[in-house]
């Protein structure tokens, strides 16, 4: 062995003894060993543990005496209380008094009987009608003719318009001609963008309804971009003539510079921004408001965009089918009543297609406001991404209207009603004067691609006028969020059931069984 175990050896067999007097170690040539704080814990368990037991006998030992103390006769009495009175002050949880909100429950119970009832709609559709889907039937609306598309032509012909607008606003800002007649070159211009293409639906037999509502469409967000194209270019031009009439050079628009992998936008100022670049940026842009400078994203992001294309896609398969199995039938099947005059059964036909018309809106509302906008801004890097609010919380009329479209909201307040406050036009009158512009360009969607003119769309628009006062004076809260559910459920199929019976009538002669 080696030396350390042999000095190692004779220390381990040392012997301890303990005085009990001094709770002492002693150890021949040692030092009193340190108690650790392990020692000392268990030490303060074994004293705590011995403590509880006495004090659970010494409590078994005055269990008598306690049971005869005030204490515990008072808790007897009280217990006694408790089993004679079961009742207190307090309202039940459906009371508004009550001040319960937690109605989870009876939410997801509407969802679920809203989808049953719906699936079993849809369930006696296909079993009376078979499957309706036929994807081939929509393409074939567009390749009917495929050399001579009147409604492609007609949105082609719109750069006419559009390069119109930009040289009067290049030649504005030279000077090379006066105020009142770029005013009146712009008149032309936008009265031209109404009545050509209007003109040339009503004139030409081979545009169908799906290509004339599509073209007007497209003329009408025109016509709403320049009228704010020319109007902007004119506030600038009244900046720069109160800064002296002082020209300040700047770069053309939307000037880009990479840094980093983004995108540099560079600050814009008039007339900088009278390009063709600017130009055809704006009228792509998911907005109707022009500005020198939009606010633009940093860069494009590939994920967000699949997402917003594939839902594209997806809604639009979607809503072309539910058309094509619900809606059709159900219009189709309500022609004789409507022509008999029949009252109870046009109520049940109201009824019945109040349900595909209001979830094809919803689908249309989703697909256009939500997945193609964001789609188109996310591939311009359009920063201002704000094309709804929660119109579905509207306690009034006004307030639907103007947070469900956006874009159309920000153009009529900024290009139309503010500048006519600013005249000393009565509000109320002023909020009348947009709401009949509206109903103009819903009754010019709708009647030009038809080819027939009865208002049905122009009178449903200015109806919300009353419908607006009313909510606005009598129903609050849930109550005017109801009342503003029912006039979009209802509403949209009493003017579809018009327009379409009218259709039939003029252009057909006989109604379908």
């Amino acid at each position: 062995m080696s030396d350390r175990a042999e000095m190692r050896g004779p220390v381990s067999r040392r012997r301890r003894t303990t005085i009990s007097n001094g709770n002492k170690w002693h150890d021949a040539g040692e030092t009193p060993p340190q108690c650790s704080d392990k020692t000392k814990t268990n030490e303060v368990s074994r004293h705590a543990s011995v403590n509880g037991k006495a004090d659970g006998e010494m409590g078994k030992s005055e269990q008598l005496q306690l049971q005869n103390s005030p204490k515990k006769q008072r808790s007897v009495v009280e217990d006694f209380n408790e089993r004679l009175s079961c009742h207190v002050l307090q309202e039940s949880l459906l009371s508004s008094a009550s001040g319960y909100s937690n109605y989870r429950g009876i939410l997801n119970w509407c969802v679920v009987m809203l989808v049953l009832s719906n699936a079993r709609l849809f369930l006696e559709n296909i079993i009376k009608y078979g499957i309706l889907v036929d994807p081939i039937q929509v393409v074939s609306l567009f390749l009917k003719d495929p050399y001579s598309w009147p409604s492609a032509c007609l949105i082609i012909v719109s750069n006419v318009f559009i390069l119109a607008a930009l040289y009067t606003e290049r030649r504005l800002a030279v000077g090379t001609i006066s105020q009142m007649t770029g005013l009146i070159l712009h008149i032309f211009n936008l009265t031209s963008m109404l009545i050509f293409p209007a003109a040339t639906v009503l004139t030409v037999t081979s545009v169908t309804p799906v290509g004339g509502v599509l073209s007007l469409a497209i003329y009408t967000v025109l016509f709403l971009k320049l009228y704010s194209y020319q109007d902007t270019n004119r506030w600038c031009r009244e900046i720069r003539q109160a800064k002296a009439k002082r020209l300040t050079r700047s770069y053309s628009c939307p000037s880009v510079a990479q840094s980093n992998g983004s995108a540099v936008h560079t600050h814009v100022s008039y007339p900088g921004n009278l390009t063709h670049r600017d130009m055809y940026y704006f009228v792509c842009a998911p907005t109707l408001c022009y500005e020198l400078n939009f606010p633009r994203s940093p860069r494009i992001r590939k994920r967000f965009l699949m997402r917003r294309l594939f839902e594209m896609l997806f809604f639009m398969q979607l809503l072309v089918g539910l058309i094509q199995q619900w809606m059709v039938p159900t219009i189709q099947n309500s022609m004789k009543p409507f022509q008999e005059m029949d009252f109870s059964r046009m109520v049940e036909r109201l009824l019945k297609l109040a349900v595909p018309n209001h979830l094809i809106w919803l689908i249309f509302f989703y697909w256009f406001f939500h997945s193609t906008m964001n789609f188109v801004a996310e591939l311009m890097q359009f920063g201002d991404r704000e094309f709804y609010k929660d119109w579905w919380n509207s306690e009034s009329v006004t307030y639907f209207w103007a947070n469900w479209n956006i874009p159309v909201h920000k153009w009529c307040l900024r290009h139309f009603y503010k500048p006519v406050l600013r005249k000393g036009v009565n509000k109320y009158l002023a909020q009348t004067a947009v709401f009949l512009i509206s109903a103009f360009f819903h009754e010019y969607l709708v009647s030009i691609p038809l080819k027939m003119f009865r208002l049905w769309a122009f009178m449903g628009m200015m109806a919300q006028v009353p419908l607006a006062w009313f909510v606005g004076r009598f129903l609050t809260g849930n109550y005017g969020n109801a009342a503003v559910w029912i006039s979009l459920i209802i509403g949209q199929p009493v003017a579809v059931l018009m327009y379409v019976h009218d259709y039939y009538v003029i252009h057909h002669g006989t109604t379908t069984q």
